[in-house]
């Protein structure tokens, strides 16, 4: 619900990616998924290297740390495979956002051809029997696309790769890495109606973020609206630099909107009736699910333009620009919802009408989403400006102390701008410390959510893992941690 209002989808065009799922894991010789922490593996092996790095596991081999390291023994010993995976070059730094070199496209593309030829002869057998051949995963029938995709790929191209050959026509890359800000509002932003698909950009499986249980979660003391109050400016950083990141800043916030302050208020009392919200009571979690998480990736969308135009976003690396906006987009998310927020009846816009709390029953999740109203009400109170909606945004995303960034003081430099700007702002508009100690008291509730919201999210997922996996991909990779295929295992 953090991204409930949607209208206009941002146009992002595809991007092909090869069909690697044939390569066995390089780890196990299960069934690969994808590049994952710079080599081939399955999702066990993936999730396993992933928990290893996160408790910086210390383990033992009770044997001659030889172990076989297999499908059907992996779990035996971890000290071995662990070993494995280090010694194939599986390492946290691989999750970087690098660039694929021609030799190493090459190199892919000749495997995966090997591994086709192999798998050329029982195919050509079964076709004789009157078998047809297809390639997927845990009951997929797609069949495998052309492999020269692979020699198309971008030198640019993000390093996981989808789970599904069928995927592939849904995935593209974030555009974060190729093309700038510099493209036009009219194409980067185009107007659409809310139930028109489009192709959601991908992030891939990089930063399994969100809050508990991720690889970048969020600290519980955020550097946000630590620094001091407006003392002396340092000699890189004048008034007239605050002025430009201001007007940068509360530009890129008003061009990504996808509603006008206009609009909302225009629409304020086309409310759910009685019978209307019923009606959504009634549907099913799976349904309702699916319906929020179509907003919200659509939403994220959005948030993803709204960094990309920020100054000096895009001169940032790949690897930080995702983990800002894994980490951060939700938190983003919630500010943006105030907007779409009636406090006078309690309501907000979802789906082309505002709702009550009441509407979103069928979820099965009263608590996130009466701590999502409660928190919408809250801000709303402080009657932020959009111009200090669009300072406070984007000081939260370009927040330095997120886990695993490569240039954190740049990031740093970045906020300490936008920061400096807010607090310039608020004291222009007469807000001042006050306000912004109100606003910066709203971080913690933020967390909060963001943590229930991936609490109900992960029990959702092993409660009905077929509607989990169905969700947008941009969804399932900024929020998920191992929505894995409905009949696998994370072993």
């Amino acid at each position: 619900m953090a991204g409930c209002v949607s209208r206009k989808e941002p146009a992002v065009p595809l991007t092909h990616l090869p069909q690697i799922e044939v390569i066995p894991c390089k780890i196990c010789g299960d069934k690969s998924s994808g590049i994952h922490y710079g080599v081939i593996t399955c999702e066990g092996c993936k999730g396993f290297f992933r928990r290893s790095q996160q408790n910086n596991a210390m383990y033992s081999c009770s044997r001659q740390r030889n172990c076989l390291i297999d499908r059907t023994n992996r779990n035996r010993c971890q000290h071995c495979r662990l070993q494995k995976c280090l010694a194939l070059g599986m390492s946290r730094d691989a999750v970087k956002f690098g660039r694929m070199s021609k030799k190493q496209r090459d190199s892919l593309y000749a495997e995966v051809q090997r591994h086709q030829q192999l798998a050329q002869e029982p195919e050509e057998a079964a076709e004789d029997s009157g078998c047809s051949r297809s390639y997927g995963s845990m009951g997929s029938n797609t069949t495998l696309s052309n492999l020269d995709d692979i020699t198309t790929l971008p030198d640019g191209l993000l390093f996981d790769l989808p789970l599904t050959p069928g995927e592939a026509a849904e995935y593209c890359t974030l555009e974060l890495l190729e093309s700038g800000a510099s493209s036009g509002t009219s194409s980067a932003v185009s107007s659409s109606s809310s139930n028109q698909s489009s192709p959601e950009p991908s992030i891939l499986d990089i930063v399994e973020a969100g809050c508990v249980k991720h690889e970048y979660q969020l600290l519980p003391e955020p550097s946000l609206l630590t620094h001091t109050l407006l003392g002396a400016l340092s000699d890189d950083c004048s008034l007239l630099d605050i002025e430009r990141v201001n007007q940068n800043v509360v530009k890129s916030h008003l061009e990504t909107c996808q509603y006008s302050t206009e609009e909302l208020k225009r629409l304020t009392w086309n409310v759910y009736t009685p019978e209307e919200t019923q009606s959504f009571q009634l549907k099913s979690a799976e349904w309702m699910w699916q319906q929020c998480a179509m907003h919200i990736t659509n939403a994220i969308q959005y948030v993803v333009e709204f960094a990309k135009r920020i100054s000096g976003f895009m001169d940032l690396c790949q690897n930080d620009q995702i983990i800002l906006l894994k980490a951060g987009c939700l938190e983003v998310l919630l500010i943006r919802m105030c907007r779409a927020y009636n406090s006078t009846n309690n309501t907000m816009f979802f789906d082309g009408k505002f709702a009550s709390p009441q509407l979103f029953k069928a979820l099965g999740c009263d608590d996130l989403v009466n701590a999502i109203f409660e928190f919408a009400k809250s801000l709303c109170r402080l009657q932020l400006s959009d111009e200090e909606m669009a300072l406070f945004s984007a000081a939260i995303l370009l927040s330095p102390d997120r886990l695993w960034l490569t240039e954190s003081q740049q990031v740093q430099k970045l906020q300490e701008k936008v920061y400096l700007a807010l607090q310039h702002s608020l004291h222009m508009g007469g807000g001042g410390q006050e306000k912004l100690d109100k606003m910066a008291s709203k971080l913690p509730q933020m967390k909060s959510i963001c943590n229930l919201h991936i609490d109900k999210l992960e029990f959702f997922r092993l409660v009905h893992p077929e509607t989990a996996y169905s969700f947008p991909p941009l969804y399932r990779e900024v929020f998920g941690s191992e929505i894995n295929f409905p009949d696998s295992t994370d072993s």
